[in-house]
């Protein structure tokens, strides 16, 4: 079986420990432990009665709680089949400017997106050691007629950007997308979300995932906001009933479930601590500060043949970088989990 460039393929992780897939301890997948919220669940189990119709095409309730819950008007607002199926219709769109900025290392859905149009990508490398990043190295270079796109909280580094070093390129580039999928990980005192600004920019394109705070990966459901034209011809690029009935329902349960957000919050900041002192320990490994849910670990040895070994004596699969070109063998990623599971990481890696 290929080996996944994606965390979370418990098919491949069980092939190679020799276990069932639900033996396995997966740090690979950075999604919330503490999930999927009862109300959620609660909210899918109403609604198979209407399975036999199909869903609202304009998906009117859930636009209505997103829009309430980030307080823009719900035309601004497009659910989608995870915010990949989005990313998709983002590419074509970037694909029509001269090029596109990406920040690197990228996730590497960005590439399939950017490569499935043919668009010119222009890579800009980030220090993640000092979480520096400059897009004016060559200052007779336009970007009026270019694109750009980052993550912020930065995948895989857990860098976040604040607000205004991202403001000055939206006066700048003819489009700016930031994918926000790990923004809800960060409390509202410390989070940098540029969705505040999205109807001052006319350019500013905001992606957000619902599946990885919610524990929901397995329903695919994101959105993007935006200004309601782009939205308006995206939604005539795609399949008619991106998001099914069960998704959208557990979506509006979740947003709307105060108790799981401040549960997260709280439990997220000494969860992941915990993890990177752990780490910080370990001779040969070199965590790096982040603000998402998820820890980059640089390693002295091998990160593939510690992600073997792991799986083949401990039943625990952390993600390899192979997939981040600039990272290569040297690093891995690891998902913050609850701490009795953290600490069962922690004592595999020692022993390796």
């Amino acid at each position: 079986m290929r080996q996944p460039a994606h965390g979370g393929n418990l098919a491949w992780a069980a092939a190679l420990a020799g276990c069932p897939p639900d033996a396995i301890l997966d740090f690979s997948a950075s999604i919330s432990p503490l999930g999927p919220p009862n109300s959620a669940i609660a909210a899918i189990l109403s609604q198979f009665g209407n399975l036999k119709h199909y869903p609202d095409p304009n998906y009117s309730e859930l636009r209505l709680a997103l829009s309430h819950f980030h307080q823009l008007p719900p035309e601004w607002i497009l659910p989608g089949n995870g915010s990949a199926e989005l990313l998709t219709l983002v590419g074509r769109e970037l694909a029509q400017l001269a090029a596109t900025i990406l920040i690197t290392p990228a996730f590497g859905d960005y590439y399939r997106t950017l490569a499935g149009y043919n668009a010119n990508v222009l890579e800009c490398p980030l220090s993640f050691i000092t979480g520096h990043w400059s897009l004016t190295k060559d200052k007779g270079q336009r970007t009026n007629n270019k694109g750009l796109l980052l993550n912020n909280p930065h995948n895989p580094t857990g860098k976040i950007f604040s607000r205004d070093s991202i403001l000055p390129y939206l006066e700048q580039f003819a489009l700016v997308v930031v994918d926000e999928a790990f923004m809800d990980f960060v409390p509202p005192h410390e989070e940098q979300s540029l969705i505040p600004l999205v109807q001052e920019y006319a350019n500013l394109v905001i992606l957000r995932s619902l599946t990885k705070f919610y524990s929901l990966p397995g329903l695919r459901l994101g959105y993007a906001i935006a200004h309601p034209d782009y939205l308006a011809k995206w939604q005539l690029w795609r399949d008619p009933w991106p998001v099914n009935t069960l998704a959208a329902a557990a979506a509006i349960a979740a947003l709307q479930d105060t108790e799981f957000q401040q549960q997260t919050w709280a439990w997220l900041p000494p969860a992941r601590n915990q993890l990177f002192q752990g780490l910080a320990k370990i001779p040969g490994f070199q965590p790096q500060v982040s603000a998402a849910n998820f820890l980059l670990v640089e390693s002295q040895k091998s990160t593939s043949q510690l992600q073997q070994k792991l799986l083949q004596h401990h039943q625990i699969l952390i993600r390899d970088c192979l997939s981040f070109k600039e990272l290569g063998d040297r690093f891995f990623r690891v998902a913050v989990r609850e701490e009795s599971d953290n600490q069962r990481l922690l004592t595999a890696l020692s022993e390796e």
